[in-house]
């Protein structure tokens, strides 16, 4: 069986940080460089390992020798980690995913690409993950539920069974979600929500039940499309 390809890391913060030592010491794979855009830059190196600049990547790490992984966190409601993700594919790189040794995942559970799934998450049988999917440690995700591509999940969610969780959504600490409920695109769910009815999209919710705020989501996390 071939080896796989390194990886190039994009992003110099922390979540790149951590992503890297998930991928060195819980993975087959090894971490070459980091590369973030021109304006971010401001060393040679990361973790003593070179940071290019994005512009500059396919000539310095091209997409037949090295496969990337955006470790970027929910900004604009996770825009900014898409369109890293959108634009590497356009270039020809595989985006890797990580996927815990601690965590629970079903036998067949399909997992798309970009994705970082850390400790202590269950994911239950018929489970389906969307690409460019973040889910931080110890979330319960159930039988039948589906994540679409673009979401961050904070740690310690629960996803009862047949849940759906739109695109681009933010879901914090502690939220809960009920049998059944469908969560619609581009939604913020705060930390402790509990959503016992379907939501509507481009919305925040908050509180037990959780109630709708009237500003918009994306108006709240600055999205620019």
């Amino acid at each position: 069986m071939p080896s796989l390809k390194p990886l190039v890391i994009v992003g110099n913060g922390e979540i790149a940080a951590i992503a890297d030592q998930y991928f060195t010491h819980d993975s087959d794979r090894t971490v070459a460089a980091f590369a973030i855009g021109a304006e971010y830059r401001n060393s040679e190196t990361y973790l003593d390992r070179p940071l290019v600049e994005l512009a500059d990547l396919e000539t310095a790490y091209p997409p037949s020798e090295y496969d990337a992984f955006v470790a970027i966190g929910d900004a604009q409601l996770n825009r900014v980690r898409k369109g890293h993700y959108e634009d590497l594919k356009a270039r020809g790189y595989g985006l890797a995913s990580y996927v815990s040794s601690r965590a629970f995942v079903w036998r067949d559970v399909p997992i798309g690409d970009n994705c970082l799934i850390l400790e202590n998450n269950v994911l239950q049988p018929f489970v389906t993950i969307g690409n460019n999917v973040t889910l931080w440690s110890g979330n319960h995700i159930g039988h039948r539920a589906v994540i679409e591509d673009h979401v961050f999940m904070a740690s310690h969610a629960v996803v009862s069974g047949y849940v759906h969780i739109g695109a681009h959504s933010f879901v914090g600490v502690n939220a809960a979600f009920a049998h059944q409920v469908k969560v619609a695109a581009d939604n913020f769910i705060a930390m402790g929500a509990v959503i016992s009815t379907s939501t509507q999209p481009d919305t925040i919710y908050q509180g037990n039940p959780a109630e709708a705020r009237k500003i918009s989501a994306k108006r709240f996390c600055r999205v620019r499309e």
